[in-house]
């Protein structure tokens, strides 16, 4: 069997960066008979060349189940019993595809919807008060500018009176008010993964959640064990474990690398990149996950072909900004799982160039230097002397 894939003149120049040099592009991908198809190149020949080759090879069959019969039979999904129980459903900023992110009409309707959990980001103001949102600034998003650590929440000219530009015109939350919706009676069930920015103070935004969430009536058995911490930079571990012990902890990003080698032993779930999870290390790290009874929970995935992977994956949780679309799906794959599971094929996984291995890691590289640039290097997490006299 052989295949051919062409690479464009843009695809070249992409993948042609300093970074890259000698470095070698492989894709892989197993065929029903446990032989393995390989396609290699050296990057300094990408701009003369149009087409790879793509060559059997003998190889131990890969362990990802990745397998078809061949590449134009892709679509024909492998049979295989459903899942005990298929993947809850979190709303990425709430049902953010119908309402404005990170708002409480958006929380509201990926509830409404039926989804076990919502996702949401937090940033603190200069006047101290914990709000929902994603980007360090109001521009995005917002009627209003400038940097929230800088802007005052109370006043006249304070962030209360911000509306966002999507419509329905929504005010921003604070993380109070979500408290608030979550301690509803009807809401009790509602998990809340909270986004932690690398751009907060950590033990002053520790400190501040602890006071909300400890006015709560029976926090302690109602809320606290529905909180679920999404970290991103190591340097966050010894405050939330100092400050919000009782809280669970996940790593937030696309780096089976950095789960492993900083997070592993302190958080009981890991909420990866979709992408992330495409690549083989990404499918060794989804075996780890599951022998260590870790919970894996994959971000932001949208698409019903990459909803179906996920499902495939075994994953505990997808956060998706399409609450409906995934629910829906989710209860046709209740009632007949192989019917619909055979509608969605796999072959993106090889047509998409952002799931190439190449891709992923500079994504990756790129990330951690930006998180390094805002929150410091990785390496460099000492524990500050207030929490260790604390401890």
């Amino acid at each position: 069997m052989c295949a051919v894939f062409t690479i464009t003149q843009g695809g070249a120049d992409a993948l042609s960066g300093s970074w890259l040099k000698g470095k070698l592009l492989k894709r892989v991908i197993e065929d029903g008979s446990g032989r393995v198809e390989s396609a290699t190149t050296t990057t300094r020949n990408l701009r003369q060349m149009s087409a790879l080759v793509l060559t059997s090879i003998p190889r131990p069959p890969l362990p990802r189940p990745l397998s078809f019969m061949a590449l134009s039979k892709a679509r024909s999904v492998p049979k295989a019993a459903a899942p005990r129980v298929l993947p809850d459903c979190w709303g990425h900023r709430g049902a953010s595809a119908r309402f404005p992110e990170n708002t409480l009409a958006s929380f509201e309707a990926a509830i409404r919807d039926g989804a076990e959990g919502i996702e949401s980001d937090v940033h603190v103001s200069a006047d101290n008060v914990v709000v929902m949102f994603h980007d360090p600034a109001l521009e995005r998003t917002t009627d209003s500018t400038g940097q929230i650590r800088e802007r005052n929440w109370h006043g006249e000219k304070g962030m209360q009176h911000v509306r966002t530009i999507k419509e329905p015109k929504q005010a921003i939350p604070t993380f109070a008010e979500t408290v608030a919706l979550l301690m509803r009676p009807e809401n009790q069930h509602v998990k809340f993964n909270v986004d932690v920015k690398v751009q907060n103070d950590p033990d002053r935004l520790f400190k501040l959640m602890h006071e909300i969430i400890a006015a709560q009536p029976e926090w302690e058995t109602v809320l606290a064990p529905r909180i679920l911490l999404g970290l991103w930079h190591p340097r966050f571990l010894a405050f939330a474990k100092a400050r919000l012990p009782y809280c669970r902890r996940s790593y937030i990003g696309d780096s089976p690398y950095i789960a492993r080698k900083y997070f592993w032993a302190d958080c009981d779930a890991f909420s990866m990149s979709f992408g992330a999870m495409t690549s083989a290390d990404g499918q060794k790290f989804r075996a780890e996950c599951k022998a260590a009874g870790k919970k894996l929970m994959v971000w932001t995935v949208n698409k019903p072909d990459h909803m179906m992977e996920a499902v495939r994956w075994e994953v505990n949780v997808i956060i998706t900004d399409f609450t409906k679309t995934w629910l829906d799906m989710r209860s046709a794959l209740e009632t007949d799982y192989e019917k619909i599971g055979s509608q969605y094929g796999r072959i993106f996984l090889w047509t998409t160039p952002k799931f190439y291995t190449p891709f992923l890691i500079a994504n990756s590289k790129q990330a951690k230097t930006y998180l390094e640039r805002i929150a410091g290097p990785f390496d460099a997490i000492a524990l500050p002397p207030a929490i260790k006299t604390e401890a």
